[in-house]
This record gives C-alpha cells, structure tokens and sequence, in this order.
C-alpha cells in the first residue's frame, strides 16, 4: 500500500524570460489507504502535483518517497516500472485508446506488462463483471456512454493492482447521477484499501474525502482532516 512523503519539493517552470513556481516547499504525508482531496484555484499547483505523485513529472528540488523509496533518485525507466506497478491514473477526458474495445482498453496495461494470454483474459474477464461492463465489452468509446467509458477508464488503471489511485476530475465530464455513481466506485476501491488522491474542483466531492490539501500559488495552505462520509460498498454500482 502506498505511503507518501513530499519533503521541500520545488517545481519551476521557465515561461520565456520568466519564472512560473508551480510549486514552493512542499512537504506532506500520506498514509496507506487514505483518501485525500486536492482543491484550490486553477494555477495553484494541483495538477503538477498529481503528475509529480504519478512519476509523470520531476520536481526541481526537494525528494518524493514511495514506500519508502526515494523515487525522485530513479532513472526514466525504473520510475516508469514503479508507475506501471503501483500507480493507476483516472482522468477526466477518459484517454481511452478509440479503435480498441472496451475490453482492449482494459486489458491495455496487462499487455505493455507481458504478462500471459490466457492470465489477461482471466484478469479482464472479471474487471468486465466487476464493474458492470460485460454487456459492453466489444464496444468502442464512442459506443459507450460518458459514465461506461469512464468506468472502463476505472478498470484500466486498477487493472494491474495499483496501491494508489490518482484521479484529475474524474466526474468533470458526467452529469451529477453519473458523476455519483462514479465517486461511489472510487470510494468503493478506497474502502478495499487502495491509496485514492482525487483532484477535483467540485466541493461536494471534496467533502468527501477524509482529509483536504488545500492549494494556493503552489503551497499548501490548509491540510485539513474532516469526519468521513458515508463510505460506498465496495462492489461496483449498476451501469447506466
């Protein structure tokens, strides 16, 4: 399971002759199992770190510790095995691949990792059940709707047994009933255990969430620990 520990971490970007501190100092904690919600303005620095704690991106100083690994000292291609492993990635525009079905985009990751035929099927076979998607397995993205892509999405990133979960907005695309069930079915994962850090503008999705980083001009402002909601089942809700 995924413990985090940010300490002094620095992200600057250079725009022309300009500076950008995307982030400033940066130091926090994450538990195994947590769930934690990133809120603030646009520009205060959630997006860069969601990519920092995906291993998309690199800080420019300060050090990023993984269960206890100093993933920031790893070269390109051993940071991006630690990202196949242990992080999955939800986003709020899908990225599933268009000429694959649904059952390719979910099975995506087991390919890229080599594992076997007949392990993939297996694997693939009972994400379909497990997120209500049997129906719609042969089906492309633009066959699906807004709330089965995005559980394919879903799928595709707990695939390969990710300790942490990182979501961008994951119900920004989806209207409210849609966008309900779909934070039901990641506070189901977070209940089974895996590490859910969601960056979302939306408040009420925020309130959610057991603890709160509160962004603003790249530092944390606020670290905010509140009283759970209610937690969703951890089997997955019925499709629409």
């Amino acid at each position: 399971m995924a413990q985090i520990e940010l300490d002094g971490i620095e992200r600057v970007f250079r725009l022309g002759d300009s500076e950008v501190h995307a982030l400033r100092g940066l130091s926090v904690s994450i538990d195994a199992g947590e769930y934690v919600a990133v809120m603030g303005p646009s520009g205060s620095g959630k997006s860069t770190l969601l990519n920092l704690l995906g291993l998309l991106d690199r800080p420019n100083a300060g050090h990023y510790r993984l269960e206890g690994r100093d993933v920031t000292t790893l070269s390109a291609d051993e940071q991006a095995e630690v990202r196949r492993a242990r992080i999955g990635f939800v986003f709020q525009s899908f990225h599933l691949v268009p000429r694959l079905s649904a059952a390719e985009n979910i099975g995506l990751p087991l390919v890229l990792a080599g594992l076997p035929p007949d392990e993939r099927a297996r694997r693939v076979a009972q994400a379909l059940k497990d997120f209500g998607l049997e129906a719609r397995a042969s089906h492309r993205p633009d066959e699906l709707s807004g709330g089965q892509r995005q559980r394919v999405a879903i799928a595709r990133a707990t695939i390969m047994r990710p300790a942490m979960l990182l979501a961008d907005e994951p119900t920004g695309n989806l209207d409210r009933a849609t966008g309900q069930e779909v934070t039901a079915l990641l506070e189901g994962l977070n209940a089974a255990g895996t590490t859910l850090i969601v960056v979302t503008h939306d408040p009420v999705m925020g309130a959610r969430a057991r603890r709160q980083l509160l962004m603003e001009d790249g530092e944390l402002r606020h670290d905010v620990r509140a009283e759970p909601a209610p937690t969703a089942p951890a089997v997955p809700v019925a499709p629409r």
